[in-house]
């Protein structure tokens, strides 16, 4: 038996069939083209599937898609990414038209389940999964079990609030001193145009800073700083046997990962600080397809 897994992003739709191994068999990319709809997507996804439905036995379907969608109900409700897509029923149209059961969560927490069960976190009994890139997402896996929360909305640690100054930054949608709006990628790049000029968005500060120059590294230290508090309120919540940091800013791990340890253990219980494990993510780009073709298990 066979499950297929779709990675749903704003840009690129991702499909593969997994073995009962957990390995891809084969893949298929195409443009996502969201503008055109929601129907001409899933049509793309349904020819796709009935496509291998003709050589392999389909088990299920699983979709890794942005939110803020409803996992329980299979529904996506106004992703920013998903131009036009409001309260689409994602899972009635796919299974209406493959025949094939089809479950559907939120892009982070499938990465979440990817690295847990294969990927970094593979054989610790709890992980908590972060990506810092564009945003700020993460997911939590506890004995194997992808933890959604009541609304599907476990781990959606961006709007978590970091810095209560009323002076703080506000980004679109978020809470004033919101993570996300303090230690993204996006944050990075605003930050480094701010102050620096910079119009290469946070790889030109990490560029810079890999350089010695001061002025990027103090931008660096700020968002690593601000990730550190967002990742010891994580520990002191649901005290993860590990962490797990994926995301385009880890691309520079070099530069992050190490401070970022120090950091976050200075938040901590001294209990617990000994006891911090993080670790960079093993699967990358693959994380988000790879969790979905786990969902159906």
């Amino acid at each position: 038996m066979y499950t297929i897994g779709i990675d749903l992003g704003g840009t690129n739709l991702r499909i593969a069939l997994f073995n009962e191994q957990g390995e891809i068999v084969e893949e298929y990319s195409r443009a996502t083209e969201a503008e055109k709809g929601p129907e001409f997507t899933v049509n793309n996804m349904q020819e796709v599937i009935n496509r291998l439905k003709q050589q392999y036995e389909i088990k299920a379907v699983g979709i890794g898609s942005p939110g803020p969608l409803d996992p329980y109900e299979g529904v996506i409700i106004e992703p920013p990414n998903l131009t036009g897509w409001v309260n689409v029923p994602l899972v009635k149209m796919l299974e209406e038209k493959t025949g094939i059961p089809v479950k559907l969560e939120n892009d982070a927490n499938a990465a979440a389940l990817a690295e847990a069960t294969l990927g970094a976190g593979k054989g610790a009994k709890s992980v908590f999964y972060v990506t810092v890139s564009t945003g700020v997402g993460g997911g939590y896996v506890n004995n194997g079990e992808l933890i959604s929360g009541a609304q599907g909305n476990c781990g959606e640690i961006g709007n978590m609030i970091v810095n209560p100054s009323p002076d703080a930054y506000q980004g679109p949608g978020l809470n004033k001193g919101a993570l996300e709006g303090l230690a993204s990628g996006t944050a990075i790049g605003r930050i480094g145009k701010e102050r620096l000029g910079i119009t290469n968005g946070a790889q030109g500060v990490f560029e810079l800073a890999s350089q010695g120059d001061k002025a990027a590294q103090d931008i660096l230290d700020e968002a690593i700083n601000y990730l550190a508090i967002g990742l010891a309120n994580i520990v002191h919540t649901v005290n993860p046997e590990v962490i797990v940091i994926g995301g385009g800013v880890m691309k520079s791990k070099d530069l992050i990962l190490q401070p970022l340890i120090e950091k976050t253990r200075n938040f901590l219980y001294p209990s617990l600080r000994d006891s911090l494990i993080i670790k960079p993510a093993l699967l990358d780009q693959k994380a988000g397809l790879i969790g979905a073709g786990l969902l159906p298990k």
